[in-house]
């Protein structure tokens, strides 16, 4: 029984039977015991992971085992304490977000994560990776001569340098040899090639592309080694999605108010920081929104019959919707 349909199931199925030497069928329940009993699974699965990572992360000597291990892999000329991670997330090419995270001693150090508003436009993964990495490293050498400043970058959790100001022992890019290039090329701009190692990895196979090595790496699969870089491309990925989904969400509900006689992009902005989401702007009274300095009275009532009659009409669509599959089913009965 299975949470999801898989590609190939009557291959993997005649597999399993020549391994069995019986019937063996794979299954999706949808309700009942069945589902319950995947559900079960799923959630003893994932707090079994989150038990181990927690057991890693608590481990030290997993840290130093991974860590040995990864420079006589990567032949790196000393040991990865510092490992810094980039992953670019968006849809199409908009609200892209670039994520760094930092990894100290096998752990992540959260205070030195940053995320960088892309100012491209355009659906380009290795512009955006350029971009981003440009900006890192510009910061690196401006907080050298004492200077920090970037407008495109999202309000970082801390104003202190120190993000900026070291740089790492292994800089990890989420891709392949494409993204390796560009990587190599932002170093070479700011004569950091032979003081930043770098490599990327691709998800599909796990293999790890390094500069001037022909060959990919392939790490023992259940080396600790492994388990780190995973970890570390992992939580840039989450890292970057959580981005995008802020910054897109962040627009849906700018060009909504757009639309309220009486909203510009000063109210807009005031809404937002106050209330940060769409749904708390519907669910707040005229009362609480005109309480908002900038807004006033007769604007907080043309803002809540805008949401109000939004939400009537996205309903609607909604339940008409609904009544189509219902029709389309019905007859399909029939027929």
């Amino acid at each position: 029984m299975l949470p999801a349909e898989v590609e190939e199931a009557r291959i993997i199925e005649e597999w399993l039977r020549s391994k069995r030497n019986t019937k063996v069928t794979l299954q999706v329940p949808r309700r009942g015991k069945k589902r319950e009993l995947v559900e079960m699974a799923t959630e003893n699965a994932q707090d079994t992971l989150a038990a181990l990572r927690q057991q890693w992360a608590a481990d030290r000597s997993k840290h130093v085992t991974a860590i040995t291990e990864l420079q006589e892999a990567l032949k790196l000329p000393a040991p990865p304490a510092r490992i810094e991670c980039y992953d670019i997330s968006h849809t199409q090419g908009q609200q892209t977000v670039g994520s760094m995270v930092v990894f100290v001693q096998g752990a992540p150090q959260k205070s030195d994560y940053r995320r960088f508003n892309v100012q491209s436009t355009t659906n380009d993964d290795y512009g955006s990776m350029r971009e981003v990495l440009s900006r890192r490293f510009q910061r690196y050498r401006d907080t050298l001569a004492g200077e920090l400043h970037d407008p495109g970058e999202i309000k970082a959790r801390s104003d202190r340098p120190t993000a900026w100001a070291i740089l790492p022992d292994l800089l990890i890019i989420d891709g392949g040899k494409g993204q390796l290039a560009v990587g190599q090329e932002v170093l070479r701009l700011f004569d950091l090639e032979n003081e930043v190692p770098l490599a990327a990895l691709a998800k599909q196979e796990e293999e790890i592309f390094l500069p001037d090595r022909p060959q990919s790496v392939f790490l023992p699969r259940r080396s600790e080694a492994l388990y780190l870089v995973q970890r570390v491309r992992d939580e840039a990925h989450r890292f970057a999605n959580e981005g995008h989904r802020k910054r897109r969400a962040k627009v849906g509900v700018a060009s909504i108010l757009d639309s309220v006689p009486g909203v510009g992009p000063k109210r807009r902005q005031l809404l937002l920081k106050r209330f940060g989401s769409l749904e708390a702007l519907r669910m707040a009274s005229v009362e609480e929104l005109s309480a908002v300095p900038g807004i006033s009275v007769e604007v907080a009532e043309s803002l809540k019959a805008h949401l109000q009659r939004r939400r009537g009409s996205r309903k609607d669509a909604k339940n008409a919707k609904l009544r189509r599959i219902l029709e389309l089913g019905v007859l399909c009965v029939f027929a």
